[in-house]
């Protein structure tokens, strides 16, 4: 049996090697990329110019009482400004679209990626924390990466020409500042790690309360019929408290952690400031000099302390990316072929000596199963509830894999197929349908993509919805809210069945598909179905017999073996099981 396809709920190890993995979303922007370059660099040296405006401004300016040459330093000064505005617009935009670009790509790739997901790991999973992971994970990287990674970068140019400038300025005062980074390097590296870990821990809290919320808001209906809304808050209200206190932590370690660079930074700055102004006094040091050495010392000041910022930014989105990959790499349990067999255009199914096991089961469902179902025969599955009836709709459909003996189509193993190929040849009527948020026309329109609005209206009329449909308030365009709560459970049966008509299945699906339909409308949609089957394999699970009588072959399941098979008439002689059910049925009917 193939590992567990489950989230891992531990905070993984990663560190800053992760956020590499988000570049090749990057790299078909490389134009945009370069400008953004410029624009950075740009800018980074135009603010250290200023500088050197700075001593041109006081050294010629103040110091000579020259007016001419204070207006040149006031021009020189203010084009820098104009520059370096252009700059960082340029910068700015770009990055802020690069951004976007790669959380809005990286999105895609993984919701197709879960697309492809088994629904084994959607058993095992709760949706609320896959949907954070896509959403809060997602947004905290788009922000790293349109804010900090940039940020950062520039903040490691400015640090970089400052500290060449401090030196070209006076070497002296360079050499005394630099001895002090290693008193600033030091915090940064010891609070940066638990920073780091503090964020995954928030990120996993935030993401137990989205589930919690989700999970809730979608079962609203039976939150409130239970009186359950009291209990629902307090579990939602522990999660959000328990990522206030993880966030509160974490913030208090990240904000001591500032207070602490800025302390020893300025603390050196100052200190800097009276050894140089001793010098001025001396005359080895101009005025116009210890301006723009100061000035150059508050920018490498400034920049490292703004890396101690962004890097627990860093550390946070490399929690994030690494949350984000494990999704995007997450294993299927349904393994796509390296060379797919065509797939054949044929209604001819069987199951060949198959046994399963569902992954938090003991015992298995199905045992030694083999049945063949001829193209266009009608099926019925019969027997009591856990006999294994919606598990082999599981398994012909290929949600799973059986762990011994195989699913054929027209003689070929399903697994040597392509499974989106293979699905297109089927058609499923559930008892419960899924209905969704959009209009009753895309709703149906789910069944063939493709299709026009004539073909949807008359698989709707075909189906007997059209009658209900025209009552609605815009018709086929009306919108049926989350899970089509706007509608009866009869009402969504029959769209469901125009979605089947629209596919024109070569095997059809039913898992009891008029249950919640009453007897006047069920025998219309019987009519429908029968319309449908007529070009196609029909596998009908039934829970009515009434509904089967007239199948080809009935299947009795008992649990997962088969325990008879045959018409209607037949098993009412053959077999005790069937005549126990039917018995029992026709007995609650009369």
């Amino acid at each position: 049996m193939p590992p567990r396809p489950e989230i891992p709920r531990d905070a993984p190890k990663g560190n800053l090697k992760t956020l590499p993995l988000l570049f090749r979303y990057l790299s078909p922007h490389k134009g945009k990329m370069a400008l953004a370059c410029l624009g950075m660099l740009t800018a980074a040296f135009t603010v250290l110019a200023l500088g050197q405006g700075m001593k041109m401004l006081v050294d010629k300016g103040f110091a000579a009482h020259d007016q001419v040459l204070l207006q040149q330093a006031i021009w020189w000064i203010f084009a820098l400004i104009l520059l370096m505005a252009g700059a960082s617009f340029t910068r700015s935009y770009t990055v802020s679209w690069l951004g976007e670009r790669l959380i809005t790509d990286l999105r895609r790739d993984i919701f197709a990626h879960l697309l492809t997901l088994s629904p084994r790991f959607y058993d095992e999973n709760r949706s609320g924390e896959i949907v954070s992971r896509l959403t809060a994970d997602a947004t905290l990287v788009q922000t790293v990466v349109s804010s900090s990674v940039p940020t950062a970068l520039r903040n490691i140019v400015m640090f970089t020409g400052g500290a060449g400038m401090l030196a070209y300025t006076s070497f002296k005062l360079t050499a005394l500042v630099f001895c002090g980074v290693p008193l600033v390097l030091l915090p940064i590296m010891l609070f940066g790690r638990n920073v780091r870990a503090k964020s995954k821990i928030v990120q996993e809290k935030i993401a137990e309360a989205s589930a919690q919320l989700e999970e809730s808001l979608s079962n609203i209906r039976t939150v409130q019929a239970f009186s359950h809304e009291a209990n629902d808050h307090t579990q939602f209200c522990g999660k959000i408290e328990e990522s206030f206190s993880a966030a509160a932590s974490r913030n208090f370690h990240r904000a001591l952690l500032a207070a602490t660079v800025i302390s020893l930074v300025f603390g050196a700055v100052t200190l800097i400031l009276w050894i140089g102004g001793q010098d001025v006094i001396a005359g080895n040091l101009s005025a116009g000099n210890l301006t723009a050495f100061v000035f150059y010392a508050v920018i490498v000041a400034s920049s490292i302390g703004a890396i101690s910022e962004i890097y627990s930014d860093l550390q946070k989105a490399a929690g994030a990316t690494e949350r984000l990959m494990e999704l995007k790499n997450m294993p299927s349990a349904i393994l796509q072929p390296v060379t797919p067999k065509p797939v054949p255009n044929s209604g001819q199914i069987t199951f060949q000596d198959v046994s399963f096991q569902y992954p938090v089961g003991k015992d298995p469902v199905i045992k030694d199963f083999t049945l063949s179902i001829q193209a266009g025969e009608k099926v019925a599955l019969v027997g009591r509830s856990g006999a294994g009836k919606s598990t082999l709709f599981h398994l012909a459909l290929r949600f799973y894999d059986p762990q011994q003996g195989a699913v054929l189509l027209d003689g070929i193993d399903i697994r040597d197929m392509d499974p989106v190929a293979y699905r297109k040849l089927f058609a499923l009527v559930s008892q419960e349908p899924a209905i969704f948020a959009t209009s009753v026309m895309e709703n149906i329109r789910y069944g063939n993509v493709d299709a026009s609005e004539a073909e949807i209206i008359a698989a709707s009329k075909a189906a007997f919805a059209d009658e209900f449909v025209a009552d609605l308030p815009q018709g086929y365009h009306t919108y049926l809210g989350e899970r089509g709560v706007r509608l009866s459970g009869g009402q969504k049966q029959r769209i469901a069945i125009a979605r089947a008509l629209l596919r024109r299945p070569k095997i059809l699906l039913l898992d009891e598909a008029t249950s919640a339909l009453d007897s006047l409308a069920e025998n219309n949609v019987q009519q429908a179905l029968t319309l449908l089957g007529k070009d196609c394999t029909v596998l009908t699970i039934a829970h009515r017999l009434s509904t089967v009588q007239h199948a080809d072959r009935l299947i009795v399941l008992e649990n997962g073996t088969l325990a008879a098979e045959g018409t209607h008439n037949a098993l009412l002689q053959s077999s005790t099981l069937y005549q126990q059910i039917a018995a029992m049925q026709f007995t609650q009917a009369a």
